[in-house]
């Protein structure tokens, strides 16, 4: 029984071992798995930690980028408010130098100089009107001329293309005039070259005047086309001079004195061409060759004046000289402020040196302000002003005038461009050239379209044709407020020393090449469009007011400089946020990644 109890003992025991085997197993797998999982876990842990790690080392580089942009920008901020300083004294300084300028005003001798200047657009209108009144005159003189020296009649085609050929030569050597124009104001300075274009006047008068003397219409047609080339260099450095010798806050009235001249030399042709006074057999040739006494005039005027001081300073660099032409003009000797903005506008255009056309056409920086000065041109000779002219009598004479009394009142229209133009040399500086030049074109388009109205209802009702002399009058006088004026003097400021003389050039040969083009064009138009003849003008009075009001920029107070900054600006839009450097560049894209 021992033995069995033993035996039991022992296959119990070997059984309790198996057993304790089997838990132990079991335990060191369930122990063994569970140790891999947390193997596992610290891994994951230690690969978190190394991701914060890369993390925290990231967002403590966005910090260190944000704290250097934030110092530049605060760096930005001090150079501006020192700019800012900077801008608020420049405008003190302007202020001061334009109500010194003020102060000084005109005196005699800058009146002297521009009254010298401007004898030459007086030349230009009063050739512009003076062959007008004699035209019936003339060609009986052709006539005669043609049967004395062929013994035949001339045929009336013949005699309307000599007589044509006579009027519009004129505006051909207007255009070979203007386009001289640049060459000679750098060749031989603005003064030198109105001197040696007043030979060029007296020769051209000399022709039309011995004309009759000689009984040869052909020496009355060359002597239209020198006095031709003669006005239309007159219409290019007469401008440029008078912009450049005046000072800033008189510039704009200064420069509309140059339509004055205009105007009244128009006018002067009108009166004198009556038949009462020199519209005769026998006073034609006088009338013509009167042309010769302004060119005489400014040929003797002239040398007492000093030559354009920008053009002495700037374009010969003769500084000692460009000062005492400004102590004649100014009539003082403190005349630092008007010598260093000459010398501002020398630095900012020492680049552009001397333009030719051809370079100002094919400049990117200059275009804008050239089609400008082109438009403006195109406003003042397609406005329609020629055919209020041409209408002007038979509209009086359908007003119940007699033919006589039409005649006066086609010169009172232009005695009202006279007076108009005088008050808006009085206005200029207050109004603005854009401001001026948009009413003018605004108040020729209402009266325009009345004008027309008028054409169309003047035989039902018998009124409207009182109406249409009102009109009539109403768009002269904003054609001297505005068109009339402006497009001459805004030209000469929209350009600085370099490229203004080319600039001037082109403008004056767009501006005889559309009088040439409406002297040729306005009748068959007139005969194809009959009483609907003004309907072109008020479109493109339409057309050039938009332009102006969308383009063109006030110049009003401003130096050449100043003028010359504005297309800048409007040409260089400013760099995009953070593009100054590689730097700041990654600290915007840390920031806007945060």
């Amino acid at each position: 029984m021992l033995r069995s109890l033993q035996k039991q003992v022992t296959t119990m025991s070997r059984n309790l071992s198996a057993k304790l085997d089997s838990i132990q197993a079991d335990r060191y797998m369930e122990t063994s798995a569970q140790l891999k999982v947390i193997r596992s876990q610290l891994r994951d842990l230690t690969s978190s930690v190394v991701s914060c790690q890369t993390e925290v080392t990231e967002v403590r580089k966005d910090v260190h980028m944000i704290r250097h942009e934030i110092d530049q920008l605060q760096s930005a901020k001090d150079e501006m408010e020192e700019l800012r300083d900077c801008v608020e004294r420049l405008e003190e300084e302007q202020r001061r130098r334009k109500a010194r300028s003020i102060d000084q005003g005109l005196t005699l001798f800058l009146v002297s100089a521009i009254f010298s200047a401007v004898l030459g657009m007086f030349q230009f209108g009063y050739n512009t009107g003076v062959i007008n009144a004699p035209q019936h005159i003339i060609e009986d003189f052709i006539k005669n001329v043609w049967r004395t020296r062929y013994g035949t009649t001339i045929q009336s085609s013949t005699l309307d293309f000599v007589w044509s050929v006579a009027v519009s030569i004129f505006a051909i050597g207007g255009m070979v005039g203007g386009f001289s124009g640049a060459y000679i104001a750098n060749r031989f300075g603005r003064k030198g070259g109105l001197l040696l274009n007043d030979l060029v006047g007296i020769v051209g008068a000399g022709l039309m005047g011995l004309s009759h003397l000689s009984s040869s219409f052909e020496m009355l047609i060359i002597g239209r086309l020198v006095i031709g080339y003669n006005c239309g260099l007159s219409t290019s450095l007469v401008p440029m001079y008078v912009s450049e010798i005046a000072p800033v806050n008189l510039r704009g009235g200064v420069g509309i004195v140059n339509q004055l001249a205009v105007t009244i030399g128009l006018l002067l042709s009108q009166v004198l061409g009556l038949t009462q006074l020199l519209g005769t057999d026998d006073g034609w040739p006088l009338l013509l060759g009167l042309a010769v006494c302004p060119s005489a005039l400014q040929l003797v005027l002239l040398p007492m004046c000093p030559e354009s001081p920008r053009y002495l300073l700037i374009t010969k660099q003769k500084e000692q000289e460009a000062r005492k032409a400004l102590r004649q003009l100014r009539h003082c000797n403190n005349i630092e402020d008007d010598v260093e903005e000459m010398k501002t506008e020398e630095r900012a255009q020492q680049a552009e040196a001397r333009f030719t056309m051809l370079q100002l056409v094919k400049s990117p920086a200059l275009r804008s302000p050239l089609i400008i000065a082109i438009v403006m041109q195109l406003s003042q000779q397609l406005s329609g002003i020629n055919a209020v002219f041409y209408y002007s009598t038979d509209i009086f004479v359908d007003a119940h005038l007699s033919a006589q009394g039409a005649s006066y009142a086609t010169m009172g229209v232009g005695v009202v461009m006279v007076l108009m133009t005088v008050v808006s040399i009085l206005l200029i500086e207050r109004e603005g050239r854009r401001t001026l030049h948009l009413w003018g074109l605004g108040g020729m388009f209402f009266f325009s379209v009345f004008i027309t109205i008028s054409f169309l209802v003047k035989q039902m009702i018998s009124w409207v044709s009182y109406l249409a002399v009102i009109c009539t009058f109403g768009f002269v006088v904003f054609f001297a407020v505005g068109p009339g004026s402006i497009p001459w003097m805004i030209t000469a400021e929209l350009f600085s020393q370099g490229p203004r003389p080319a600039a001037m050039s082109i403008a004056v040969l767009i501006n005889w090449l559309c009088n040439f083009i409406v002297g040729i064009a306005f009748l068959p138009m007139k005969n194809l469009l009959e009483d609907y003849t003004f309907l072109p003008f008020s479109l493109l009075l339409a057309i050039f007011w938009g332009f102006t009001f969308k383009r063109v920029p006030e110049t009003k107070g401003k130096t050449f400089e100043e003028i010359a900054a504005l297309f800048r600006q409007a040409q260089s839009p400013p760099p995009p946020y953070g593009a100054e450097s590689g730097a700041d560049n990654g600290a915007y894209q840390s920031s806007s990644r945060l």
